[in-house]
This record gives C-alpha cells, structure tokens and sequence, in this order.
C-alpha cells in the first residue's frame, strides 16, 4: 500500500504548531499525486495546506487511537517526532505514567510528585519478569541487566541521562535500591545497606539547588555495584567526573552552593559545631550570592542528621568527620575574608581579620603567611626572585581558586573513603554500573563545563548508535530477515572535531602553555585551523563565541574563561602554606594527595592513570583529565551490555504532571531517543507474532482461511492478499515485520470491516424493529376497524320496539332472581335448623358419655391404689432381702479374712469383692428397671380396655345413626311413593334425587335432601375416625406385645443374675476354705485391650525410622486408615505414660520433634504430598494428645472408653506447644509449595489467558515484545490447568486424611494468593485495563467459584479473597463517564483503595476504536469522592506474601484405640499390643 494513496477522506495528520509543536488535523479530502493542496479541517475552521506536485512534503500521519498510549514507542504505525510527542502526552498528563519505551531505552518524564510505585512490594513484582511482560519502570531496566548478568555471565550498565532536573539522580538511586533488595548479601556487613546509605553524602557533597532543579548533581557519578558468583552485593565503587567546582565560590541568582554547607550553618548551634565558629548561611560570602539560602520542603538541620548518620553506617569515625566539617567550614571562613584594595594595584588583607583568624586555625596555617601570599606572588628570575604584588582583582582570584582546589581535593577524599567503606573481603564475580551523567545541555551563555558535557554526550550517543544497529542486525538474523545497511547518524566528525589532533581540546592545551595565552588568541586559533569543517562555525554578531553542530542542536560557546577554567591553577606560595597544615597532611584526611609544585600551580596525582601527554613539560589540564576519564568510562561501558535511561523534564515550573510540549520536544531531540525512532521507522518498526496478528486480524479471514491449521500459513496468506507489495512486509521464524504505516493499514481495513458489520447488524435490527411496529400498527388498525363496524351495524339494527322489548326482558328477569333468591334461602334456612338439632342432640349423648366414663374411671382408681400398695410391700420385701444379702456378704467376709494372711487376703479378695459389688448393683439397676416396666404394663392394660370400651361405643353410635337414616327415607317414600324405585331406598340414590329436587325448586324435598346430605358427610367422617382409631389401637396392641416380650426377656435376666451371684457366693466360699489353694481354674476371661503398644528402649530408633522416615504418604495402609502414624506414635505415648517412665517418654518424644524437623529439611520445599501427610498426622496427634490429656475442656465429646485412656501421669502441655510450633512451620513450608507451584500460571491462566472465545484483547506491540522467551518452548497455562492444580492440592489433602478446617484455611490461602498476584499485574500492566480484559477475569473467576461450589468449600470464605480482583474487573467493564458512573464506582469498588482505583482509570486502554478513554475531569470527579474514604491505604500493591493466620482447632476423634491394629506392612513387629 503506498503511503499517498493513505491521504484519503476522514485521515489524520499532524501539522507544525508555533506553540504546541505539532497539532491534529483531519483530511477533508482524498489527495491525489499532482494535487496542490491538501484541504484540512482544523479545532478552529478549514485550513489548506500548499503542496509541490513535483515534490510532495505531505504532512506526517497520526496513528490511529487504538495505537495512542501505547507502552512502547516503536508500537506505534506511523514513526516520527509528532506521534511520539502525542504518545508521551497521552501517558503523562492523561494517564499520570511516567515511564514509556522507545525500543532499549526507558524514557522517564519527571511527575515532580511522589509516586506510589516504588515500594518493595513493587521490586517483588518486578522480580523475575521479563521486561516487557510488566508496564515500563525503572525496576524492569534493573531486572533485566539483572537477569542478563545472571544468565549471560557479563557485566552489565544502566545509563541515566538527561538534563537538570529531569530525575537523573532519583532513577538511579532507585536502581541501586532494587538491586540492594533482590540481591540480598546475607552477611553481617549489610554491604547493601552502605551502598544506598552512601548516596546521602554524594547528594550533600555533590548536589545543589539550580534554577531547574531543587536537588541537582554537579557532578557525573559511575557506581560499580559487585556481586559475587551467587549474584549477591558484595560491594561498590564510585567514579566521579568534572565536580563543578565554581559553584562553591559563586552561584547566580535563585540557585544555591552545596548542600552540606547550609545543613552546617543550620547546626551551628550545636555543641559539635561551635569550635566551628560558624553562623547563618546568610552571613558567608560562599552561600549567599545566589539570594535565597533555603529550599521549599527541605529541612537542611534534618538532612544534616541523615548526613551524619550515613558517616557513621558507612564506619567513618568521628576524627574524620570532624577533620571534614573543619575544612568544610574554613573554607566558608575564607569567603569572608576581607580582600582590601591598597591602591596603585596593591591588595592586603587586615591582619585582624576574625574569618582570616578562624580559617587558619581551623587548618593550623599561619595566619600571617596566608595573608600575605593571598595579595601578594613570588617571581623567580635568572639573578633574583621578585616578590610582586597583586591587584585586589587577582587577589580574589586566588583566594577563590584556593577554596575551590581545597573543596574539590575534599570531595575526592570522601568519595575514596567511601569507596573503602563498600569493599568488603570476596572476590567480584561480576558488576552493574549506573551511570549518572549530565545530558546534553543548552543555555543562553554556555562556557567550558557545558562543552565538556556535551562532548561527553557526543562520545556516549555514539556508543547508544552502535549498540541500537547492533541490536536491530541480530534481530533480523535471528529471524532470517535479509539484513540490509540503514542509515543512521554518525557523529564521529563532531568527536574528531573535538579530540583529535590541533582539535578543538588539543589548541586550548596548546594555548594554556602559554604565560601570555587569552581566549582570544585561542579562538583566533579554532577560526584558522578549523574554519573548513562543517560541523564549526563563527557566529556573525560575536566575535568571542563558537559555534558547534553537536548531534541534538547547535551551540553557541563563549570563550571567556576557558583558559582559566583548563589551567586550574594555584599559586606555588598558597601551596606551601597548606603544605605545612595538620589537618590538610592528616592520614585520616587528605592521606592519599601529593601536591607536585609547578611553576605556575598544583598538580594533583590522579586516582586513576591519565593518558602520558607528548610533552613532558605539558602538565595536565582539566580537559586533559576529563578526556582520559572519558576514555576510561567509554571502555567500560563497550565492555559491558548498556541499558538506557532517558529523564524528561516536563516544564521548567517543576508543575506536576503538566506537559510543555515545546521543552519535552527539545529533549527528545537532544537525548537520541527520536535519533532511536528515526532509525526503527527506517528498517521494519512494527513487529507482530503470528499469534498476535492472527488473533488481531481474523476478522480479516475469509472462511477457508480461517479454517486452517495452520495459523502461520494463514497469516501468510491473508498478508499477501490484503497487502500486494510484498517489500512492505517480511515473515520471519517467530514474527512478521511490517514497514511503517502498514499496521494503521491493517487498522483501517479492521475498522471497516467492523464498521460493515455494525451497519448490517444494525439494518437488519432495524428492518426488525420496523417490521414489529408495522405488524403492531395493523394489529391496532384492524381491531379500530371492528369495533367502529360493529357500532355502526347497531345503529342500523337497533329500533324502539325492539329498545322496549330488551326494556322487558330485564324486569322479567329481575323478579324471576328474587323468586329464585327466596327459594334459595328458605331451603338454607331449613337445613341449618334440622343442623342445629342433630348438634345439640350430639353434644347431650358427648355430655352422658363423659359422665360414665367418670364412673369407670373411679372404679379403675380404686384397683389401681390396690396394686400400687402390693407393689410397695414388694419392693420392701425385695430390700430387705438385699439387706440381708450385704450382712451376709460381710460376715463371709469375716470368716475368709481370718482363714487366710491379710497380704494375700487383700491381693484376692479386692477384685472379688468389686466384681460382687458390682454385680450387686447391677441387681438392684434390675430390679428397678422391672418396676417400671411393670407399672408402665399396667397402665398400657387400662389403656387397652378403655380404648376397647369406646370402640364398641362407636359402633353403637354408627348403627343407630344409620337406623335412624333409613327411618326417615322410608317416612319419604310413604309420603310420595313415586319418588324412589321401591327396591334401592339407599343414601347416595337419596343424594342424587335430593339434588335433582334442588335444581327444579322443588320446597317439598329440598329439607329432606339437605337433611341427606349432612347424615352422609357425618357417617363418613365418622367411619373415617373409626379407621383411624382401630390403627392405633392395632399399633398400641403390638407396642404391647413388644414391651410383654422386652418384660419376659427382663424376668429371665434377672433370674439369671440371681444364679450368677449365687454361683459367685458360692464359688468364694469354696475358694477360701483352703488357704493358698490353686486348685480350681479360673474361668477364662476374653482378651480386651487397653489401646497401648508396649516396645523396648532399645527399638525406638527403629520404630521413628519406621514410622516416620521409611513411610511413604502413597501407601495403601496410611490412606485407609487417615492418621494411622499419629495414632500409632501416641499409643506409643500412653504406654511411656502407663509406666510412669519419664525418661521413655521425654525420648519418644523428642526423638518426633527431631525427625519431623529433619524431615522439612530433607523435604527442600519440593514435596508437597510429603508436607500433605505429616501436616495431617501432626494435626492429628495434636488433637489426641489434647482429647486424651484429661483437662476437662477436651472430655466432653469423649466416650466412656475414651475417657478411661486418657494419660495418667504426665502433663505433655509444653509438648503440645512445641508440636504445634512445628504444624505451624510444616504449614508455611506446605503453603510455600502451593505459591512456587502456582504462581508461575496465575498470570498467564487466569490474566493472559482468553477463555471467552471471539473476545480478543491483543493489541500492536513494540520492540519490548511481551514473553521474551518466545524462542523457547514454554508451558501453555490456562484457567482450567489452575483449576486442575487446585484440585489436584485438595486430592491429595483429603486424601491424608486432613481436617476440613485445615483445608478451608489451605484453600483460602490459594484464593488469596491467585487473587493478590492477578491484581497487582494489572496495577503494573497497562495492557490488560480493557473493558475485554475485564470479561475475561470475571469469567475466569466464576470457573473458580464453581470449582469451590463442587468442592463444597463454600464455607471456607475464600472467593471473599476474590472480592477485590472481581471489583476491579467490574470497573473495567462499567461505564465511566457520567456523575453516576462515578457515585457508583465509588459506592461499588469498597475494597479497593483510592489509589489502585484512579490506577485503574488512568491505565484503562480501549481495544478498538469504539471504546472511550477515560477523560481526566472523571478521575479527578471520582478522586474527590474517595476524598471521604476514611483509613483506606494508599499502597498500590496488595501484599501477595501475606499470611492468614493458621490455626488448629480441636477435633476430637471417634477412634477407638483399643481396636487399632498395626499392620504387618509397616514392620513394626517388636510393638505388641496391650
């Protein structure tokens, strides 16, 4: 598809704009080659755009609202400056993201707002992932030089850049937090800790309040962070380049000195600073030129006690401390003093000058010898040396010049203790560097510090160049794309400009030689040497500037100071007098500095070689260093894989979250991330997997290719076919690469197919809808038209004779209702007198009944206090007989205890004695229970007659009623004998005449017949009763017998128990004659065990490795029996306690503890059945220590049996504690499992995966390609592999016998879990907040639901852990744009807080061009109603490492003890049962 024929009707395109840059048009009408014009339609009217037919510059495209907002910039169809200016806008100020991709590089716009999106939760989202599966962030630029160290084995860079104020330092204070929190070093040096703790001093050394930022580096910085070979921080180093070293003796308007000098002056008052002499910041020459000495939210008295708690963290003594406050503070002191012009170009300084006095005791300098050399200069010539005096002018100069080489030596010192402080013994295996450096900066007067940075820039945008075309080659390689040459900028000629020989650097070193040199006679030089390079040029209206043409922008330098600046030159007599200082010479201070005099200065010896200059008598100058520190960081960074950071400052207002297009556009520019754009939109920019494309683009298909197989065959195929030139596509191995414009191509093609398909659907609804109302419409119209036919053919029918005879009809058929009404009512009236009779005589025959059933009643009174008084004499005769029994029993007692010795009397007769008691009391339970029966057989027999009494009654009753019928139909008869047939006068014949009778009127019978009726309903309901009543007497006389045979049974028993008792007093009495006899046999007694098991001292090694260490969880017999290892070790238990053997049991017991936690160890984290069984087991040896320990809490629920094995002798309370300590870990580790086991398919199964077929969410993705393992063969997760595995953990649970309570708290973990992880990926992934998306969750976690309903675990509460997930779902899905909308989302999402839900809002991406974006006054709309919200968090993230509390509830076992028995299985032969 040719780009021009794309400028068609309704097409977007982007027009310069003096104030917003860019701004939006749309195509009024198709263009066609040759045009002239191109009609526009813009905000403000039409607008016509000229156009050259021979050379068409045509407007940029704007790419289609589906692709605006994307998380990667190379996503985008139509590649260029406006898109991405439109995309960064769109995410900034609209959807308040801060971070997007361009390709490798992260661009950062600063919010100048804190975020909520840095905490720890957020690092461990980050952890892991690859670096396009999450939204853009600063953490997934340090996963990933991470992960590639990890896996590649090389070192790794981030470099941060951009300008002041753009967030440099935040970024990369951010990085080397991540890297402090995955990379924990688990040692006692917490070397982690010192590597953040070290960024407090550089930013007070280092940093200073500018007109653009608050908190600016004055200083480029190069952290090497070393890790070990198990990846862990073992320590870090600092590289420092070009300390901007003028700040400290001036700084203009609104800007501020360094930090650490206003955080001294606000402690001065402090006992540790009044040796200092120091006072207001206001008061010191040094700190007070920029005007305001203090910054809008920062306390510089708090930062001091940071400043010196990281001192001490980082172990740098007091001494030093003090030594660094002492020079910090001399060098403010120095500022002060007063410089006073003698005249004829001399100088002198007061020798009471109190600031000349404090700075040379705080040095330990002589104070006279200072004075004296700051306006004074020795002049050595070839017969003498001259001492010459200076000007105030120069005097100044130097005194400056002193401060500035005392503060930079300083700096450098600090940093070298630092760097001391991060080493800790180990060898580096590997390092990350994060580079923090100035970006490219422009300013209305630029001098030498800006032109080392921008050369610096020039030198690192060449490394960013190379590395982008090296990356772009292995792309295509790896996918068998033909490669072919792009063309990209090289700015080597503006690096040879600089650098290279009689270059721009090598003239002013060149110029510096010379005593007399200016920067006019050096710029004299750059205009004769380089006047013939492109790339340099002279101004016209200035004749003390250059101009170069860097790769971002032309900068005008000016000369001035140069050479001053190049030299850095201190006074050899300035030298000597520091020379002598104590401080300044201190080991713990400036140890490592040699001060080299030269004739005109100091030289410095380097930390790090320079390179060696040509000329031995050429000293090094500040350009010299700065190049060969250049050098050195560019070997590093080509020796390591880079990673790029791009900071924006996004107004110069420092306003949050506003946009100035103007600015942002300048630093794109100048940052190289439109020079990455440019180079992408040459080659193939858009890249799609063919999964991707086909799921995009199968409403492209027609049927036969859809029903293909192969889905890359069929991307192949509807590709050819939609787009003919085949130059503007290539297929690849994994992907398909598209030119620029062709996926807005694609786009169109979709939405027209869509928009086709939305006016078919809608034609054919409304045909429908037409065709309804049509056929309703004529329903009508045909029921009008009858109804006025029918009124106009009544009015021709109708006549007054006919009105007259209708007029009749009514009052003949009003008195015919009256005659029948009084018919009507006489016959009721009849029947309810002939009622009432038939019930009053039935209430005087209920009356007479009752009466002698009274009379019966006392009758059987009388009978029954007779056999009440026989019963008593018997049971007191039986009581005697008792009595007499127990005397008996006593005196046979008597007469064996004196036949035999009182020890074996006391041995034999004490369970003989229990026994009769006990069967003494079992006799008299016997008796007692007979008594009851016998009464209660008694009463059933009075029952019985009297219910036999009424029954014959009943049936009396029913006869004479009958009797009483028939009486009356004969009397009928007798009176009309034609009436009824003379042979069947019967009560149903009755009923019918006496209806027939009713409906002619007839008053004679209708008595009769009403009278017939009622007898019938009576009879039946009486015959009812009847049956009714002789069921339940049939039922009583069974219950009878069943009690007389229960009563028989209870005869014999007792007669048998006499017998025994009997036969046991008996047996006694012959037992005892013979003293010592064992000649009669005892009777054999069952065996009845008591639930113990005995073993030997010497096998309990063998019965843990047995039971603990050798059994599997998959066993038949431990799966049978549930807890059967528990059972066993606690009968085990009882036996220790049996014995009262403390010392046996306290092993057993400790011997468990010790091998259950061998066991966690040996486990690893990785066998989930084995944690399954043993938390089981212990649950349930947990439990029967608690239901056999006696306290009364636990016996409720026990049976008598239960009760009677409860321990006896020792309390294993503290034993249970400990048990229930290691459940507990057992517990974490099992769930541990549960989270490694699922966590790595809860994104892609229940978040990724679309399980609503035809509902897509893919959308066009850039370079950052999500999986980027696509190249490996990886495991497909679904929601239903989720709930396979779900199932798969409650199997194996039930299985082992594990408590249902357990299970629930289990289960409620894993809900919690898939719930927690879900919801954070879509807080940090823009591309899943679609209104398609959230269908998909909400379907997925109804299968959940459903899982939880047929496991029957609805009570376990855990699809409440859900709630969140399912709101934030609901919110993707609900309409967000009215004032309703908004109430009720706030109403709705109540577990959600107000930051994840404006997260929401702000992330949410329509998938087609039909949805809407969530406008800005919404969010603000519903930010305003969660103002209300009262303790709701404001964290981002849910915490996914949460825990329930675990808990064990008792739950007491129906086992019996005494029934279990060990299997053969188990080898526990030596345990014997008891």
């Amino acid at each position: 598809m040719a780009l021009l024929e794309l400028y068609t009707e309704y097409n977007r395109v982007w027009i310069p704009d003096a104030e917003h840059v860019w701004k939006s048009a749309e195509i009024m009408r198709d263009y066609h080659s040759g045009d002239n014009v191109l009609r526009l339609l813009l905000e403000d009217g039409t607008h016509h755009l000229p156009v050259d037919p021979s050379k068409p510059q045509l407007p940029p495209f704007r790419n289609p609202d589906i692709l605006v907002g994307e998380n990667d910039l190379t996503a985008l169809s139509y590649l260029h400056e406006p898109a991405v200016l439109h995309n960064l806008k769109v995410r900034f100020a609209e959807s308040k993201i801060i971070y997007t991709y361009c390709g490798i590089i992260l661009v950062a716009v600063n919010p100048y707002k804190q975020l909520h999106v840095y905490g720890d939760a957020i690092i461990h989202a980050y952890s892991g992932q690859n670096m396009g599966d999450m939204d853009p962030h600063i953490f997934a630029v340090a996963e990933e030089a991470y992960k590639q160290m990890a896996r590649n084995h090389k070192n790794q860079s981030i470099i941060v850049s951009g300008e002041s104020g753009a967030g440099k330092t935040v970024s990369a204070r951010y990085a080397m937090r991540y890297f402090a929190v995955v990379s924990k070093s688990g040692s006692k040096t917490h070397v982690e800790d010192k590597v953040l703790a070290s960024n407090p001093i550089t930013e007070a050394i280092g940093n200073a309040k500018t007109t653009r930022n608050d908190n600016s580096s004055r200083f480029g910085k190069y952290t090497e962070i070393s890790f070990d070979r198990r990846y862990r921080i073992i320590g870090a180093n600092m590289r420092t380049y070009l300390l901007e070293k003028s700040r400290v003796v001036f700084q203009t308007d609104n800007e501020r000195n360094y930090h650490i000098f206003y955080q001294m002056c606000s402690c001065a008052h402090l006992p540790q600073f009044k040796s200092l002499s120091l006072r207001d910041a206001d008061k010191f020459q040094y700190t007070c030129k920029g005007g305001d000495i203090s910054i809008e939210g920062v306390d510089d008295k708090k930062d001091m006690e940071e400043t010196r708690k990281t001192f001490s963290l980082l172990g740098l003594k007091e001494d030093f401390q003090s030594d660094v406050f002492k020079v910090l503070a001399a060098i403010l002191h120095l500022g002060n003093v007063n410089i006073r012009n003698s005249g004829a170009g001399k100088s002198s300084v007061p020798p009471s000058d109190p600031h000349l006095a404090f700075f040379c005791e705080l040095l330990s300098v002589s104070a006279e010898g200072l004075g004296r050399w700051l306006c004074h200069r020795r002049l050595v010539l070839l017969a003498e040396t001259v001492v010459k005096p200076l000007p105030i002018e120069r005097a100044v100069n130097a005194r400056d010049a002193l401060a500035k080489q005392i503060y930079a030596h300083l700096f450098d010192c600090i940093i070298k203790r630092i760097n001391s402080a991060l080493q800790v013994p180990g060898q580096q295996h590997a390092f990350i560097g994060v580079l923090d450096i100035y970006g490219f900066e422009t300013f209305d007067i630029n001098s030498f510090e800006q032109f080392c940075i921008n050369y610096a820039n020039e030198k690192l945008q060449q490394q960013f160049n190379l590395h982008v075309f090296k990356l772009e080659q292995e792309e295509y390689m790896r996918e068998d794309i033909p490669w072919t040459l792009i063309d990209f900028y090289d700015n080597q000629p503006v690096i040879d400009l600089i650098e290279a020989k009689m270059g721009i650097l090598d003239l002013l070193d060149e110029e510096c030689l010379f005593p007399q040199g200016t920067d006019q006679s050096w710029l004299q030089k750059l205009f004769n040497y380089l006047d013939s390079s492109p790339l340099f040029e002279k101004p016209r209206l200035s004749n003390e500037a250059f101009v170069i043409q860097h790769f971002a922008d032309k900068v005008e330098y000016q000369c001035t100071g140069f050479l001053e600046k190049n030299r850095d030159t201190l006074y050899e007599e300035l030298v000597d007098i520091m020379r002598v200082s104590k401080v300044i010479k201190s080991p713990v201070l400036f140890d490592y500095i040699s001060y080299s005099v030269t004739r005109k200065g100091v030289q410095v010896r380097p930390a790090r070689p320079a390179v060696k200059p040509a000329n031995k008598q050429l000293r090094t100058s500040v350009g010299d260093k700065f190049c060969s520190s250049l050098s050195l960081l560019m070997e590093t960074l080509n020796a390591t894989t880079p990673h790029y950071v791009r900071c924006i400052k996004p107004n110069d207002e420092k306003l949050p979250f506003e946009y100035d297009s103007r600015r942002v556009v300048q630093q794109l520019r100048a940052c190289g991330v439109l020079e990455t754009i440019r180079i992408s939109a040459q080659s193939y920019p858009s890249r799609w997997t063919y999964n991707e494309f086909y799921s995009r683009y199968s409403i492209l298909m027609s049927h036969q290719e859809a029903d293909l197989n192969d889905k890359k065959q069929t991307c192949k195929d509807v590709l050819q076919r939609l787009i003919q030139d085949p130059n503007q596509y290539k297929f690849g191995r994994t992907k398909i690469f598209f030119r620029a414009g062709q996926v807005a191509y694609l786009e169109k093609l979709r939405l027209d197919r869509l928009r086709g398909a939305c006016v078919t659907i809608q034609k054919h609804v409304r045909g429908w809808s037409q065709r309804r109302k049509y056929l309703r419409m004529r329903e009508a119209a045909i029921i009008l038209q009858q109804y006025i036919r029918g009124k106009r053919t009544i009015r021709k029918t109708v006549t007054a004779a006919k009105l007259k005879q209708g007029w009749a009809a009514l009052v003949i058929q009003k008195y015919w209702r009256g005659y029948r009404m009084t018919q009507i009512f006489q016959v009721v009236r009849l029947a309810s007198i002939t009622i009432q009779a038939y019930t009053r005589g039935w209430r005087a025959r209920k009356r007479y009944k009752k009466m002698m059933e009274e009379q019966k009643a006392l009758i059987l009174q009388k009978y029954t206090r007779a056999w009440l008084a026989r019963r008593r004499f018997q049971t007191m005769r039986r009581l005697v007989l008792n009595v007499q029994l127990s005397y008996r029993v006593q005196q046979l007692r008597k007469k064996v205890e004196e036949q035999m010795p009182v020890s074996l009397q006391n041995k034999e007769n004490r369970g003989l004695m229990e026994r009769l008691s006990s069967l003494a009391n079992f006799h008299s339970q016997t008796i007692d229970r007979l008594q009851g029966l016998e009464a209660k057989l008694a009463k059933s027999t009075s029952q019985q007659a009297s219910v036999e009494a009424r029954e014959k009654k009943t049936k009396e009753d029913a006869s004479l009623v009958s009797l009483e019928v028939d009486a009356k139909n004969l009397l009928a008869y007798r009176k009309r004998p034609g009436l009824f047939p003379p042979t069947t006068i019967t009560i149903p014949f009755f009923v019918f005449t006496c209806v027939t009778n009713l409906f002619t009127f007839d008053p004679v019978y209708h008595g009769s017949t009403i009278d017939g009726r009622i007898l019938e309903k009576r009879q039946k309901e009486q015959k009812e009763s009847y049956e009714t009543h002789v069921e339940g007497l049939k039922l009583k006389g069974d219950h009878l017998q069943n009690e007389n045979s229960k009563l028989q049974n209870l005869f014999r028993e007792k007669s048998n128990v006499n017998e025994n008792i009997r036969q046991e007093v008996s047996r006694l009495s012959s037992e005892n004659s013979v003293r010592y006899s064992k000649q009669t046999p005892a009777p054999a007694i069952p065996k009845d065990f008591l639930g113990m098991l005995e073993y030997r001292r010497e096998d309990e090694s063998r019965l843990i490795q047995n039971i603990i260490l050798d059994l599997k969880p998959k066993g038949v017999v431990v799966n049978v029996i549930p807890g059967l290892p528990a059972y066993i070790l606690f009968m085990c238990v009882r036996h220790a306690d049996y014995l009262n053997d403390e010392v046996r049991l306290k092993s057993l017991m400790n011997a468990i503890i010790v091998i259950i936690q061998k066991i966690l160890l040996l486990s690893n984290n990785k066998n989930f059945e084995l944690l399954s069984f043993w938390l089981s087991n212990m649950y349930q040896l947990l439990n029967c220590l608690k239901q056999y320990s006696g306290e009364e809490e636990f016996l409720k629920q026990n049976t008598p049996r239960q009760k009677k094995n409860c321990l006896q002798n020792f309390d294993l309370s503290e034993h249970r504690q400990i048990l229930s300590d290691l459940a507990i870990q057992i517990y974490h580790q099992f769930v541990s499992i549960i989270e490694d086991t699922l966590i790595p398919a809860i994104v892609p199964g229940l978040l990724e995966h679309e399980s609503l077929q035809g509902i897509s969410s893919m959308k066009p993705t850039g370079f950052r390609k999500r999986s980027n393992s696509i190249y490996e063969d990886s495991e497909t997760h679904t929601i239903s592999s989720i709930v396979q595995q779900l199932s798969v953990f409650h199997s194996t649970m039930s299985q082992h016998g594990m408590e249902q309570g357990l299970i629930n708290q289990a289960v409620k973990q894993m809900f919690f879990l898939v719930g927690a992880t879900t919801l954070n990926n879509i807080m940090l992934r823009k591309d899943m907040c679609s209104c398609r998306k959230g269908m998909q969750i909400r379907c997925n976690i109804s299968y959940l639901e459903e899982w939880l309903k047929d496991k029957e675990l609805q009570s376990s509460n855990s699809i409440d852990t859900l709630m969140p997930l399912s709101q934030a779902a609901w919110l993707l899905q609900v309409n967000k744009s009215t004032d309703d909308d908004a109430k009720e989302i706030t109403e709705k999402c109540t577990e959600l807080n107000s930051v994840q839900i404006v997260k929401i809002l702000n992330s949410y991406t329509p998938i087609d061009d039909f949805e809407k974006r969530v406008t800005s006054s919404f969010v603000r709309k519903v930010q305003s109603l969660l103002q209300d919200r009262d303790g709701s968090s404001s964290q981002l993230m849910l915490d996914s490492d949460y825990r329930f509390q675990v808990t064990f509830p008792f739950c007491p076992s129906s086992q019996a003890l005494e029934l279990l028995q060990v299997p053969s299985s188990l080898h526990l032969s030596f345990l014997t049962r008891i």
